[in-house]
């Protein structure tokens, strides 16, 4: 179990950096996972693995990743995240723009990128893109601790679609 929570911790601690990885380098990733999972229910090759990530709750590799940057956005919006991090801008705050529908929103402007390679894969690029595809009732929730629930279900539910929590 050592082995497992020292694995699942490495990954965490680079998933913000994993925005934008190759599908191979994502494939390789969730295979690392996979395997972790394998060796702690001492599962054989040909098992299937799903049944083992969902009896232990864990999100897939590309899930996890915007488990953490819709967090890490969740802190910077709520001012609990480090000031380097920088604003994120609310549909709501433009300056310069009419009252539209949208703007009741709880939305982030997404701001322009300059750079395909490294620009769109920048936080203020990334967190917004990942906060806007969130529902109304993830987003809207003002305890930390209730949004990380809410969110971790409903990413769970996209990664694995069959099952009800």
């Amino acid at each position: 179990m050592m082995v497992v929570a020292l694995v699942h911790s490495r990954m965490d601690y680079g998933n913000g950096v994993l925005v934008g990885l190759p599908v191979y380098l994502m494939r390789q990733l969730q295979s690392v996972l996979n395997a972790v999972c394998a060796t702690d229910f001492r599962l054989k090759s040909s098992d299937h693995i799903t049944d083992a990530l969902i009896s232990l709750h864990w999100l897939r590799i590309l899930e996890r990743i915007q488990y953490k940057l819709a967090v890490m956005a969740y802190k910077v919006l709520h001012g609990r995240a480090p000031s380097y991090l920088g604003p994120l801008v609310r549909v709501a705050d433009v300056s310069g723009h009419r009252a539209l529908r949208s703007a009741g929103t709880n939305r982030i402007l997404v701001p322009p990128v300059t750079s395909t390679t490294v620009g769109s894969r920048a936080f203020p690029v990334t967190a917004p893109l990942i906060w806007n595809s969130l529902p109304d009732d993830v987003i809207t929730l003002e305890s930390l601790p209730t949004f990380q629930r809410k969110l971790k279900r409903h990413l769970f539910g996209q990664s694995f679609p069959g099952f009800c929590n």
